[in-house]
């Protein structure tokens, strides 16, 4: 989360009264993330998250985005979800660009994970895979391994710039994942951004997760993939095998995978990192103008890419 879009006193009041939500007492801009615009809402009726979708965000998807929510809240998942206005409509404008207002989602993400949280996280990321599985509605992973080449493309400069002779690499684990990376797998709607700052707890357990502003309709395991990545490393770098393991069974404790998931997880986590990488060093080597918060170092999933190509055993 992050705040391109700066909203005044009156352009809010005029926002809300689109709305049946009550009179706002309090409203403070939210930093962090990268894509959009968040800000805390309080009204006389209790707290909602107000997200202003930035150039980023192909405003194009947010029907399938906010539909996701409505459909796992209806589901029963404990995630944010859309408010409708008066007129049934939940996606609005404010300041020229497209808006929505969701609940509020209580809880406490986990600044540095363990493997009680990483085993709650894998649960609830498959209990997601189970509640989306009836949405009807499909996108394309628009970051996914067929794109990795024409997203690098540009950047081979900002990646020799971080470490001369990076460009190369990243070129040879592209060209490997072109010609490995698996299409057989187990597909279905993915989070696809399952890092532990949108993961929710209470009293240890799972509480909920947020952002879907990236889900698509992918490999399911591609997702664990990801959420390997963003859970299971420590802060020197290394991989932390114990809570890759937690994690994992905590998914299979709802969904078990299929021999080819297992067996090709590896794989996908360095594909996984690799997408990481590369919207990381897109953001690093052009910052988006006036926001509150500093792009995300690429070359902390660097350091993970060198990690995967080590092989990692996850059996």
């Amino acid at each position: 989360m992050a705040v391109y879009t700066h909203i005044g006193d009156a352009e809010l009041e005029a926002f809300l009264r689109q709305y049946d939500i009550g009179h706002a007492t309090a409203f403070k801009g939210i930093a962090g993330g990268v894509s959009n615009s968040n800000y805390l809402l309080e009204t006389d009726q209790g707290r909602f998250i107000l997200t202003v979708y930035e150039a980023r965000t192909d405003a194009n998807d947010l029907p399938y985005f906010l539909g996701l929510m409505r459909h796992l809240a209806r589901a029963g998942y404990p995630s944010a979800a859309p408010v409708a206005g008066k007129d049934g409509n939940a996606l609005r404008t404010v300041g020229g660009k497209p808006a929505a207002i969701a609940t509020f989602l209580s809880g406490m993400s986990a600044a540095r994970p363990s493997a009680a949280q990483c085993r709650e996280a894998g649960a609830g990321l498959a209990w997601l895979h189970e509640a989306a599985g009836d949405y009807g509605e499909k996108r394309p992973n628009t970051l996914g391994q067929a794109n990795w080449a024409r997203m690098f493309a540009p950047l081979h400069e900002a990646a020799e710039t971080l470490k001369p002779g990076l460009a190369r690499v990243i070129d040879g684990d592209i060209a490997h994942f072109a010609r490995h990376w698996p299409s057989h797998l187990p597909r279905g709607t993915i989070h696809a951004d399952f890092f532990p700052d949108n993961v929710f707890f209470r009293d240890g357990k799972f509480a909920g997760a947020i952002d879907f502003y990236f889900a698509c309709h992918a490999q399911l395991a591609y997702d664990i993939a990801i959420t390997l990545n963003a859970w299971c490393f420590e802060a020197d770098g290394s991989f932390n095998a114990t809570k890759a393991k937690a994690l994992i069974a905590g998914y299979e404790a709802r969904r078990t995978l299929t021999a080819d998931e297992r067996g090709l997880m590896p794989l996908l986590a360095h594909g996984a990192a690799m997408r990481f990488f590369l919207t990381r060093l897109q953001d690093w080597a052009k910052p988006a103008d006036g926001a509150l918060v500093r792009p995300h170092d690429p070359m902390e999933y660097e350091r993970k890419l060198a990690v995967h190509r080590a092989g990692l055993d996850l059996t």
